[in-house]
């Protein structure tokens, strides 16, 4: 009887795993980069696809440009912006400073990178309007980036000037973000890819050209449809499949005053913004930083970020529990002073230090723990017991990190 007993508990526990397992929804993220649409335009014009999605998740102010005036000040360009978004670092570190994408340090490795480490078998894909993004950006089949190879993509029509000739009002780009866009949907609803990225570029045409114009307004406009049309793949994907899609939607960079130029540090060339159907934690409302989006997405995807890459990442994740953003700091002598924007009444943290910058040499960074601070207090002074110049400085937080570069004053 006994036996029997034991016999039918372990099938009934096989039987609820093997439920467990078949009900697991498969985890899907695809982020879009719409170039150039500064904050106050967005949310001028009616974006009904955008209004659906942060219905479900929300919409969020955010920057781009590192530390105004510090270390990882960051120019307010491009290419300079999608890959702090790839990377989850400032300029000081991927060292991609403009568009020509001349000598990016492949030892920050890309959101790609970490999925297919990850995940070998799983699917990536680029849709974009310029083949740079992928080939120089992503680094596709490069030996620096270990020969990564995406499973799709839909790009480099900015080329074949017989299909889209080029004119002086970027209409052959509009043509070809439409054809991304439709490409990149379709790709949804039959192949699925479990990391995706898609890049449209004819509002940042129309930006340089116009400025805040009804031609601008028509580009945002049109951007907001060609969102909709991924949007709604994504939907049918769900509603069909046991899936758990999380869609980001950003911008690379504001605009000047006047709505055409970028790249300074003017709060308008700075102030971004972040849409997405998930809900994110406290940090979401607080302005955070385009490198905030890679921590997100290995957050929801499951995605192993080893500890020296880690300790890099310039931004705090919008998933999971909050306890700290907006580390800062400045070297005073021997004293460390810290600040940072606090989430959490209990929780304590750790400050590491190091004097050295080996990762970005593909080397290790030997690091000292010089004290522990409440987050309730939201700044602190460390006795650092010796003068440096320049200090690399992580906060250890219960899960994940923080990290700023400081300066000696003195």
């Amino acid at each position: 009887m006994k036996k029997n007993t034991m016999r039918l508990a372990i099938i009934f526990m096989f039987s609820t795993m093997l439920t467990l397992v078949a009900n697991a929804q498969e985890k899907k993220t695809l982020f879009i980069i719409l170039d150039g649409i500064q904050r106050e335009l967005l949310e001028q014009n009616p974006t009904p696809n955008l209004d659906d999605i942060a219905s479900q998740g929300g919409y969020s102010h955010a920057y781009v440009g590192g530390e105004k005036g510090g270390y990882s000040e960051t120019p307010t360009i491009s290419a300079v912006g999608y890959n702090s978004l790839l990377t989850g670092v400032w300029v000081n570190k991927h060292n991609v400073k403009g568009n020509g994408i001349r000598q990016p340090n492949y030892n920050y490795p890309t959101i790609f990178r970490n999925f297919k480490n990850s995940y070998p078998h799983k699917t990536t894909a680029v849709y974009s309007t310029w083949l740079d993004n992928r080939t120089k950006l992503v680094g596709e089949n490069l030996e620096a980036t270990g020969h990564l190879q995406l499973d799709y993509h839909f790009d480099g029509l900015e080329i074949d000037t017989l299909s889209y000739p080029h004119d002086d009002k970027s209409d052959y780009i509009k043509r070809i973000d439409q054809a991304v866009a439709a490409y990149a949907a379709n790709d949804v609803l039959e192949k699925s890819p479990d990391m995706t990225w898609v890049y449209l570029q004819y509002t940042d045409d129309m930006g340089h050209r116009f400025g805040e114009s009804p031609q601008m307004d028509a580009g945002i406009q049109e951007a907001d449809r060609q969102v909709g049309l991924i949007w709604n793949a994504i939907q049918k994907r769900m509603e069909a499949h046991n899936e758990d899609w999380m869609i980001i939607i950003t911008t690379d960079h504001g605009r000047k005053v006047g709505g055409r130029g970028h790249g300074g540090q003017t709060d308008e060339e700075r102030a971004t913004w972040i849409v997405t159907n998930k809900k994110f934690n406290a940090v979401f409302q607080q302005t955070p930083g385009i490198v905030s989006i890679f921590p997100t997405i290995a957050h929801f995807m499951d995605i192993n970020i080893p500890k020296n890459q880690a300790m890099e990442l310039d931004g705090a994740g919008l998933l999971g529990e909050a306890y700290a953003s907006h580390l800062s700091g400045e070297l005073d002598g021997k004293s460390l002073k810290l600040s940072w924007k606090s989430y959490s009444s209990k929780a304590k943290a750790k400050i590491w230090v190091t004097a050295t910058n080996q990762f970005k040499y593909g080397e290790m960074d030997i690091y000292r723990l010089v004290g522990e601070v409440s987050l309730a207090d939201q700044a602190d002074v460390l006795d650092l017991k010796t003068e440096y110049e320049n200090l690399k400085v992580v906060m250890e937080l219960p899960t994940g990190y923080i990290n700023v570069w400081v300066t000696n004053k003195e």
